[in-house]
């Protein structure tokens, strides 16, 4: 079976890497042709994974079509807020009953909708089967095949228990869950989280403060998760707790270094212009405090950290109010 992946920053490059190591028909779809050239010539996508080699085998395209042509399998892997653009351009070249997998992490700014709901929209007509990926899995680690474990999110079991066999390697451990949307949603929410704690680290405030949005920033995750139709205890699960922990404590999370940013007193605009790679969780932070707001959850760590990216609210300011809230039971 061919596997196509749509998207070549850093995690859809490994993953296209992982399944051609595998000796996987493999494509890799790259928006920008200078930087498809440069992975043919040099095996290596040196804008975003430098340093990694890739298979031979692999092939690299910036062609849709050419990409997509007698693909058995898609991964997602392009930024949460293109991922509607990029579908619309695919749609021509994909047949009926189309098997997608989403390994995006983030919700629509425009129609608050998680990945799963913008594939439903944009492939109607197609009827796809579609799975959601994620999980605490750096990129760079994965690539270095370090030992990773992640969850696959699918309704279908069948079609899960053979994409969990198509994905998993000796390193690289896959679990399947039939609750996709709990699985998306942790994946989208624990960025918000992960910058709320890489502010905290920035403004020295201790590793007590750190483990404290930790633990709130999963039951506010979990709060608004089963308000959207998720299961409690998938946020429980390494789509949850674990991608929680990893992107609020690993400097690799480019969300957490946002946040320290913020932390140490550097602009929003100034941050984002720097950076090379999407840090969803900036964008993500609008889309959450908005869901929050529309479904009457409540959400204060959301909150107070869209102040900060948004409103020009301190931080300091944003952590005593925090702390300052009427107690309550845990």
């Amino acid at each position: 079976m061919k596997i196509t992946v749509v998207g070549a920053g850093s995690w859809g490059t490994t993953l296209a890497g992982l399944l051609a190591s595998k000796g996987m028909s493999t494509s890799l779809w790259v928006r920008e042709e200078e930087l498809s050239a440069i992975i043919r010539k040099t095996g290596e996508n040196q804008w975003f994974l430098p340093g990694v080699t890739l298979p031979d085998a692999l092939t690299a395209t910036s062609s849709l079509q050419e990409a997509l042509e007698g693909a058995g399998c898609i991964l997602m892997a392009v930024p949460c807020q293109f991922l509607r653009r990029v579908l619309g351009q695919m749609r021509e070249y994909l047949p009926l009953n189309p098997v997608i997998v989403c390994c995006s992490k983030g919700i629509e700014i425009e129609s608050l909708h998680p990945m799963s709901e913008v594939i439903r929209q944009e492939l109607a007509h197609l009827q796809p089967s579609f799975a959601v990926l994620s999980g605490p899995s750096f990129a760079r680690e994965v690539s270095q095949q370090l030992p990773t474990a992640v969850t696959l999110g699918c309704e279908d079991r069948e079609l899960g228990g053979r994409l969990q066999e198509a994905l998993s390697t000796e390193y690289f451990r896959v679990y399947l869950s039939q609750d996709y949307r709990g699985v998306e949603l942790g994946g989208a929410l624990k960025n918000v989280m992960a910058i709320a704690t890489g502010i905290s680290d920035g403004l020295e405030f201790g590793t007590d403060a750190r483990a404290a949005l930790i633990t709130r920033g999963l039951a506010e995750m979990s709060r608004l998760g089963v308000a959207l139709g998720a299961r409690p205890q998938t946020f429980m699960g390494l789509s949850g707790m674990g991608d929680l922990v990893l992107t609020c404590t690993g400097d690799l999370s480019r969300n957490r270094q946002v946040g320290l940013r913020i932390g140490q007193g550097e602009s929003l605009d100034s941050i984002v212009q720097s950076m090379q790679a999407v840090a969803e969780g900036v964008k993500t932070t609008q889309a959450v405090h908005e869901l929050g707001r529309k479904n009457r959850v409540e959400l204060p760590i959301t909150d107070q950290v869209y102040g900060m990216l948004y409103a020009n609210k301190d931080p300091r300011s944003a952590v005593r109010e925090l702390m300052t809230r009427a107690l309550k039971e845990e």
